[in-house]
């Protein structure tokens, strides 16, 4: 052991992310939140463990240091939970609303939709008072120029942030706690505007992106136009559905995101034109450190494009990679290493522990660690003639990437595209060669009022792009569809590719095993027998040809969750028509082995409801006060537990399964803790 670990030596700073990512993940997986004691503990441990260090032997101390980093990435996150804590509504609300606009964006139904802070509601304290909301707009609006920083009213309806679609589902609940947003909603009514925007220096910087995204599209029509925004700005409000979901299918959405891409293309060509710039100047360059000072000219244009973007995680990983490299530069060192990937994670998780959990992070680090590690590999080696060189780049970067970044997509996502390596090969590089320096020279071109130039090669060059993304998703068997993994899966096989890449020795194998057996368990993956929503609206039982729906509308988010997480995602109402369900009226029935599930609808059902009807288990979406002998499902408890998930066990024993049991009691979770009525788990036969 003590020489296996003295041979990682001069690679032990690559581990600190993981081991930061390890302490991180552990403490967003606990069901309980840690009390002062626990964290008291964590802390002696990771003192101990730091004074261990100094005395152990040299091959063992860096797992005392192991431990320690465990530690403290629990404890950033630990952190950032209590940063972000604010008040969250605690019951449905509807009445006038009002607030200053922080973000604008599109919903999953392409409306508009805003996010607003110092937010004023009717009889609620401001001690009660959501520090955040976000509104999707309906209906005819008389206002759509949504200045930054500007105060609205308007009547709408908010309500807590929901919780998972089904037990270990994605939380909404906690992604909406790390934004601060405390209640989401809708409104139908015209929104009115009540203040122009105040001068603000935090404002500043979003109107500023706004502006330019609003005169971007002004001056190229349609989804070209907001794909421009969208690079430029980060502003992604104006792209179509219809244009997203082909760029997803054709596996090219992340165009769309500012990343190391980007980042990279507009740096390198900000340091190319400098550095050209002033080698054409010989008073300069023969005095001066032309390379250097386009080092900083591209660490200034890099920084600037981060605010401008809004900060998103891919854009700071990008940028912190960008700064490390031309850091390097300037101090005469080569920083394309795995250094310097390792750095950028750790700054992110150590400011953005939260981050971690997300696909973002993931997918981006996925990204770039494999690219470093292939082009190291082929650093040095014999890749045919001088010219073919770009075109090898571009085949690798683009193949690795999709390979790379191919399973979070589709534990995220569900799906995986089968011919994005064709779509980026014809796309990305038109990115680098036309996009990104016709962003540039619009930049430049401001001051002339020539800007219009540079946008419409921009133009020219994304619609080729949407084109591309419109054929190819398109194309008989352009994607597969992957029911979601365990919550296991994706640990096991980020550590084992990790340790695949990171250990040194043949132990780093045993990666690639763990790796395949992660893959392995992922089609294993079964799902759920019954699903059953927090509404307590729409029920979806597994069936031999895929998941029925009792209802073919209502609760149609959860129930498209339901479907994709299935690795099936079809129409609600096609899934409503398969065979499984029994309706009468507002009562729906479904046999789950010897039990049979009711659903009962609306005030009428309920009251014509006697006793249990013959069924085991009611599920109803108003609540009931009646006592029953079967086991009731209703609002109120579904308030308490959350969604609720049916099996049979080998013995035919009814297992249930809650977001809550899953989740646990945690601060995003505030309201959703078990009542007096506690869901059972176990249930041995239909006459219990």
């Amino acid at each position: 052991m003590q020489a296996a670990l003295s041979a990682q030596r001069g690679g032990l700073m690559l581990w600190l992310p993981v081991c930061l990512g390890i302490g991180i993940g552990g403490y967003f997986a606990l069901r309980f939140e840690p009390t002062a004691a626990h964290w008291g503990g964590v802390a002696i441990l990771c003192l101990l463990c730091l004074l261990a260090a100094r005395c152990l032997p040299q091959g063992l101390a860096p797992l005392a240091v192991a431990v320690a980093c465990i530690g403290f990435g629990a404890g950033l996150a630990r952190i950032e939970t209590m940063r972000h804590d604010a008040p969250v509504l605690g019951f449905r609300y509807y009445g006038p609303i009002a607030g200053r606009i922080v973000n604008i964006d599109r919903s999953a139904s392409d409306a508009v939709r805003l996010t607003l802070d110092q937010v004023r509601m009717d009889r609620l304290s401001p001690d009660r008072t959501p520090l955040r909301v976000r509104l999707s707009l309906h209906g005819d609006q008389p206002l759509t120029d949504w200045q930054p920083g500007a105060r609205i009213m308007m009547t709408g309806h908010l309500s807590p942030p929901s919780g998972p679609a089904e037990p270990g589902g994605f939380d909404f609940r906690r992604h909406a706690w790390f934004q601060s947003i405390g209640a989401v909603g809708y409104t139908r009514t015209p929104v009115l505007r009540a203040a122009l925007p105040q001068p603000s220096a935090t404002q500043g910087i979003f109107r500023l992106r706004m502006a330019i995204s609003k005169a971007v599209q002004s001056r190229v029509p349609g989804d070209a136009g907001a794909f421009a925004a969208a690079i430029m700005t980060g502003d992604r409000s104006g792209i179509s559905q219809d244009a997203l979901d082909d760029l997803r299918a054709s596996n090219l959405a992340h165009l769309l995101a500012i990343s190391g891409l980007h980042m990279g293309l507009l740096t390198a060509f900000i340091f190319a034109v400098v550095r050209v710039g002033l080698s054409l100047w010989p008073a300069v360059a023969l005095r001066v450190p032309v390379k250097k000072l386009a080092a900083v000219a591209a660490l200034l244009a890099g920084a600037f494009y981060l605010a401008l973007s809004g900060g998103a995680v891919a854009t700071q990983r990008a940028y912190i990679m960008v700064a490390v490299m031309l850091l390097a530069v300037l101090v005469d060192r080569r920083a394309l290493t795995l250094r310097a990937v390792a750095l950028a994670a750790t700054a992110i998780l150590v400011l953005r522990p939260d981050a971690m959990t997300g696909p973002g992070f993931q997918m981006s680090f996925a990204a770039t660690t494999a690219l470093v590690v292939v082009f190291g590999l082929m650093r040095g080696r014999d890749i045919g003639p001088r010219w073919l060189r770009p075109v090898v780049g571009v085949i690798v970067s683009s193949g690795v990437a999709g390979l790379a970044t191919a399973p979070f997509a589709a534990a995220h996502f569900n799906q995986v595209s089968h011919y994005g390596l064709i779509a980026n090969l014809v796309s990305v590089p038109l990115m680098g060669a036309v996009i990104m320096p016709a962003a540039v020279l619009s930049a430049c071109l401001i001051p002339l009022g020539l800007e219009g130039v540079g946008l419409w090669i921009m133009g020219l060059g994304l619609r080729w792009v949407l084109l591309v993304a419109d054929r190819v998703s398109g194309w008989d068997g352009a994607l597969s569809y992957v029911p979601s993994p365990g919550p296991l899966i994706l640990p096991l096989l980020t550590l084992g590719l990790l340790w695949l890449i990171l250990w040194r020795g043949r132990a780093r194998w045993c990666g690639a095993v763990v790796a395949l057996a992660a893959f392995g368990l992922w089609t294993q993956t079964t799902r759920p027998a019954l699903l059953i929503a927090d509404s307590g609206g729409l029920i979806g039982q597994m069936t031999p040809s895929g998941r029925a729906m009792s209802r073919a509308t209502g609760d149609g988010f959860v129930a498209s969750i339901w479907l994709e997480n299935d690795g099936a995602p079809v129409p609600q109402d096609v899934a409503a028509l398969r065979s499984g369900f029994t309706t009468d009226g507002a009562f729906v029935s479904v046999d789950l082995g010897p039990w049979q599930v009711l659903q009962v609808r609306g005030k009428t059902g309920l009251a014509a409801l006697q006793d249990c009807a013959g069924a085991d288990v009611i599920v109803l979406n108003i609540p009931d006060t009646t006592a029953r002998p079967c086991l009731v499902i209703d609002p109120l408890r579904l308030r308490s537990t959350g969604a609720v998930a049916l099996d049979l066990d080998a013995d035919d024993r009814l297992i249930i399964t809650t977001a809550l049991s899953v989740s646990g009691v945690r601060p995003w979770t505030q309201g959703a803790q078990d009542d007096d009525r506690r869901m059972p788990t176990v249930i041995s036969g239909p006459d219990q």
